[in-house]
């Protein structure tokens, strides 16, 4: 419990009088340990808590028994949110220090979680992914009023970025999002569409011209799901012309990557453009941008899955975005346990073994 509570240090309980007899970091961490092993909502955590009570008195008090579910739903809706995220940006330095390769930056909508009672929208969590180390880096919510144009220059300022890939999508691909990454010493990989209006027009005439000379990569294969997909990289470094008309941020290169697409049924062609802060090669260029899909393929479509977050139906007070940030949490500590397996096996191998879930707490 040392490294746990030097995580949540400093984060206030609103709790007062009986509502506050269960100690709190003792609750953060059954609800730790509940999801770890699959439970998904306050019920389960206080099915964990009174089911689990022999093996969680090893490490904690728990003077008052279990919590019920109850307890658990007024905690998670008090904690004030701002301070739990930056708990959870404490718990990510005993993983990484700085962030490290591609950083892939998206957001994600928690469907379930809008009310329509009160009017209030679905929350939307813009999260840093970490593409080799396969971590959550960091997150933060968008405000009601905003997106996550505005959102994610914050999320930027908690990550020690120096020497890191930023990748962002075509919505993101902005100016002051550009300059912020340069000026953290960072690079950038911006996919770049319409949204920018003529820069993404003049990107596209130079890149698709038969007589300019791009650098190319081979192209690579990959098959899966009944089909066959071919992507070519092509990349140059001749951008002073763009920079008179655009002077778009810390720009060095500019590329695009082709994608052929082959089923049963049909053959289909996609071509994607980028801005680049730094002249890679289009082999480096075109796993970059590979890269950036593993916060689709490994974070999002893990959460939505392995942890059914869609259908998570918290919505009250500041239930949603704590609990957001507690599967993240648990998320980070089942990657970094080394054994084998995927992440429904592991959740399946903390629910019926205390002696792995004990293991995976070990490294908080």
């Amino acid at each position: 419990m040392d490294g746990f509570r030097g995580c949540f240090e400093g984060l206030r309980d609103l709790r007062t009088g009986k509502a506050a007899r269960h100690d709190l970091l003792e609750m953060l961490m059954i609800a730790l340990c509940a999801i770890l092993s699959g439970g998904e909502d306050c019920t389960d955590r206080a099915d964990f808590a009174r089911t689990k009570l022999e093996f969680l008195r090893e490490f904690l008090a728990l003077k008052h028994g279990a919590p019920s579910h109850d307890t658990f739903s007024r905690l998670f809706r008090l904690l004030d949110p701002e301070q739990f995220r930056e708990c959870f940006q404490r718990f990510m330095a005993g993983f990484a220090e700085a962030c490290q390769g591609v950083v892939a930056i998206d957001g994600k909508v928690l469907r379930r979680s809008f009310d329509k009672a009160s009017g209030k929208s679905a929350l939307h969590m813009v999260s840093a992914w970490g593409c080799e180390q396969r971590l959550v880096l960091g997150q933060i919510a968008t405000d009601a009023q905003s997106n996550e144009i505005t959102a994610i220059p914050k999320l930027l300022k908690m990550l020690r970025l120096e020497g890191a890939v930023v990748t962002v999508d075509a919505l993101n691909c902005q100016r002051d999002i550009a300059q912020q990454v340069v000026g953290q010493n960072a690079d950038y990989g911006m996919a770049l569409k319409g949204n920018q209006g003529t820069l993404h027009e003049d990107v596209q005439a130079f890149l698709d011209d038969p007589e300019a000379k791009l650098a190319v990569s081979a192209s690579t294969l990959d098959g899966d799901h009944g089909r066959i997909e071919t992507r070519t990289a092509m990349l140059s470094t001749d951008v002073a012309w763009l920079q008179e008309h655009h002077d778009w941020p810390g720009l060095a290169a500019i590329g695009k990557v082709s994608r052929v697409r082959e089923t049963a049924d049909k053959t289909t062609t996609e071509t994607a453009y980028y801005l680049l802060s730094a002249a890679l090669t289009p082999e480096r260029f075109g796993e970059i941008v590979r890269s950036h899909w593993g916060i689709e393929n490994r974070l999002h479509w893990c959460l939505d899955v392995a942890m059914n977050e869609d259908r998570m139906r918290n919505r009250t007070g500041h239930g949603p975005k704590n609990l957001a940030v507690l599967r993240h949490m648990a998320l980070n500590s089942l990657r970094k346990e080394t054994s084998k397996g995927s992440l429904p096996k592991k959740l399946h191998r903390a629910a019926c073994s205390d002696a792995y879930l004990a293991r995976v707490l070990a490294q908080l």
